[in-house]
């Protein structure tokens, strides 16, 4: 509980009380299942931090296969996503499902690290993935990969002629509904838009990310976003939900988006009957603890998984507030604390039966400064002196 309060205290606004300022660790590690039972915490930034920290200063830190120990031009960290809900409306003659969503960034992070250089034996735009990456194997660094397409698209409309370089740390989970992969490419964007010298606007990048994937220009927002259309049409919140603890339960098995949706069932035009997403909005926007959690994938998700459905209802006996799954799976979080009778004992007792990974959260946001990215702050803000043991 106190490791909990303590975090909640990292995403208050600064001493300076001038800025909504929003600071949760990027060090944050995931509680992960060992041989013995085991789980690893991490310790919250320093308090003099001011910057996001370079790969260097987070655990398992390696040098860059192009440039060695040569500090980046730019780090900046990539939040992964929850759904608060997710409603589908109905699927359309095109094939596409229409959706309507509430998006919330959370404090688990994937780390981008930028060399901005003039090699001319180099590529216009190249990345690579440390080895000690999550799925480092599975990661490709071609033009498959949404880093390499957001920094090309960018060069390419803009005519930057800077090459880019970037190296990918991952520590957001595929196939687990979270967005790692367009939160690295939102990030992208914006990484390649500020060492040019933010040549684009905002609004321009919001239109490009939809480009490359439904869920990337979400990441502009400020963390909290109703989502619509495939997820590409983002109404941002005025007020980003205030920070609120979460934990993410990650099976070890992915669910596949495709078999969730066909598990659905539903036929072009056909429409799914449910609560009216508008104001499913407005429950959330006064109360997250009082609101209606509702995802229309859970039922296709625990067909096709159907230990997910067995993993949450065992979470649920805990006492969180809420516990749903987020997008399409396989990912479940839980909203707020669990009873005090188990606070000490629920995290060995779900991972002696599942294998999952637990990450204890934050929801995260950004500042109004839309030349500032997640995590990140003026040099001159003030941070509480917080130590997590």
């Amino acid at each position: 509980m106190a490791a909990a309060l303590a975090l909640l205290l990292l995403a208050l606004p600064p001493t300076c009380g001038a800025l909504h300022l929003q600071q949760p660790s990027p060090a944050l590690r995931p509680l992960r299942r060992a041989a013995a039972g085991a789980v690893r915490r991490a310790r919250p930034p320093r308090s003099d931090q001011t910057s996001s920290p370079s790969l260097d200063e987070l655990p398992d830190a390696v040098g860059s296969t192009l440039f060695g120990k040569q500090p980046p031009t730019l780090t900046l960290l990539a939040p992964a996503k929850i759904n608060l809900f997710l409603r589908v409306t109905r699927k359309r003659e095109d094939g596409f499902h229409e959706l309507a969503s509430l998006f919330q960034t959370v404090s688990l992070f994937d780390t981008l690290d930028f060399w901005a250089h003039d090699r001319a034996d180099a590529p216009q735009c190249s990345m690579e993935v440390t080895p000690n990456s999550l799925g480092y194997d599975m990661i490709p660094t071609d033009e498959s990969n949404l880093v390499m397409r957001a920094l090309q698209l960018f060069a390419e409309r803009t005519g930057e002629t800077r090459r880019i370089h970037c190296r990918l740390h991952k520590a957001i989970p595929a196939q687990g509904g979270l967005g790692g992969g367009s939160c690295d490419a939102a990030t992208a964007l914006f990484a390649a838009n500020r060492l040019a010298g933010y040549p684009v606007s905002q609004d321009t990048l919001i239109e490009w990310g939809a480009e490359l994937g439904s869920d990337v220009s979400f990441f502009f927002s400020r963390g909290s976003a109703y989502c619509t259309g495939r997820g590409e049409i983002i109404e941002p919140l005025k007020q980003p939900l205030p920070p609120t603890v979460c934990y993410l339960i990650k099976p070890a098995v992915g669910c596949s988006t495709p078999a969730v949706f066909k598990a659905l069932g539903l036929e072009p035009g056909q429409s799914l009957d449910g609560p009216d997403p508008r104001v499913l909005l407005e429950e959330f926007q006064k109360s997250v603890y009082s609101a209606t959690f509702i995802n229309d994938l859970e039922p296709p998700a625990f067909s096709v998984l159907p230990m997910l459905k067995n993993l949450r209802e065992d979470l649920s006996k805990f006492g969180f507030q809420a516990v749903m799954m987020s997008g399409s799976g396989s990912t479940l979080f839980c909203i707020g604390m669990p009873l005090d009778e188990v606070i000490d004992t629920w995290k060995d007792e779900l991972l002696a039966k599942y294998d999952v990974d637990i990450f204890e959260e934050l929801f995260c946001r950004r500042l109004e400064d839309e030349r500032l990215w997640y995590t990140e702050q003026p040099a001159d803000a003030e941070l509480t002196n917080i130590d997590v043991y």
